[in-house]
């Protein structure tokens, strides 16, 4: 670490203990007095608000299936971390296979299209707001679980995933 200091009238810095270099030789108007600092290793992510943001990146609905994907793949992160990937990868499969089925579906019949479209603009409002409803949780610092789904994610996601 440094310290500056205005020294006279002159253009000259001074600092407390160490040595003199010139930073532009060339000027040699300003003068570097370094001193050795012991360098603290801190822990990546050690606050617990950025910890709580990379949980509410896995929950954002759609873009978090990626990062949640890397996080079970890499079999990295704490364990709120991996339970928040596989719950966000539950949903989001869930959602997909049902968007997938319910427009195929739409597709194929012509007296059944107006009704699985609006099953499957239900089943994606449905996701949405699940996953804000997670956040919303985990932003209140409780649990981000949902009754049947966490049991599935925790089952066969950790089995297949993690």
């Amino acid at each position: 670490m440094s310290r500056w200091r205005q020294q006279g009238t002159g253009n000259r810095q001074q600092a407390t203990g160490g040595e003199e270099k010139s930073i532009f030789p060339t000027l040699g108007n300003f003068t570097y007095y370094s001193k050795e600092v012991e360098v603290k290793e801190i822990e990546p992510l050690s606050n617990q608000n950025l910890k709580r943001l990379t949980l509410f990146i896995y929950l954002v609905p759609i873009i978090g299936l990626l990062p949640a994907l890397w996080t079970l793949y890499r079999r990295q992160g704490r364990r709120e971390q991996q339970a928040v990937s596989r719950l966000s990868v539950t949903l989001a499969f869930g959602w997909l296979l049902s968007y997938i089925l319910l427009s195929a579906g739409a597709q194929v019949s012509e007296f059944w299209s107006i009704r699985l479209l609006f099953m499957n603009t239900m089943f994606t409002s449905g996701y949405f707001l699940v996953s804000i409803g997670l956040m919303v949780r985990l932003w209140q610092g409780k649990s981000p679980r949902l009754p049947w789904v966490s049991r599935i994610a925790e089952g066969s996601v950790r089995k297949h995933l993690s």
